[in-house]
């Protein structure tokens, strides 16, 4: 039950701070506000203050990226599931040692069979490349929309506001 809530505590604390930092998509996709930066000086302070503006709309598009990666690499998602699937189950059902036969089958040896399938198919499922390709694709389409994207007027009373 204490999990539970603690569940409960995290989504409610996400949905505060990362949720409603979400922009509109109006002011997300802003054509109006595109052009291309004078020089790398304003590329980087465009970045900078748009990965801070639009923290919660480049959240959402890594996420959406993630279930991509995984929709279209099914043999990682099985690995996963099998790995996830296979915890949960030993400690659920077997968390005291069982006779089966001539043989005691204990959570330790129910563990050791789970890592012995599930790490070479984990393996096989190339998690690192699917990893690397969600950091790449991610970092690629965040670091250009923040590139383009003029701050808009309220960046002008940021530095005003900490005065």
């Amino acid at each position: 039950m204490e999990t539970a809530l603690r569940v409960v505590d995290t989504v409610k604390s996400f949905r505060e701070t990362r949720l409603s930092a979400l922009r509109p998509p109006q002011e997300f996709f802003d054509h109006n506000r595109l052009s291309r930066p004078a020089d790398l000086n304003t590329a980087v302070q465009r970045i900078s203050y748009n990965t801070r503006y639009f923290s919660g709309n480049y959240g959402l598009i890594v996420a959406v990226l993630a279930v991509y990666a995984l929709i279209t690499n099914p043999l990682l998602l099985i690995s996963l599931g099998f790995l996830i699937g296979g915890f949960a189950a030993i400690n659920k059902w077997a968390p005291e040692p069982m006779q089966v036969g001539e043989h005691v089958v204990t959570q330790k040896s129910l563990y050791t069979a789970l890592f012995v399938i599930g790490l070479p198919l984990l393996w096989w499922s190339s998690p690192l490349g699917t990893f690397f390709w969600l950091v790449g694709a991610s970092g690629v389409l965040i670091l250009a929309h923040a590139s383009v994207i003029e701050p808009g007027i309220e960046s002008e009373y940021a530095s005003a506001e900490g005065v």
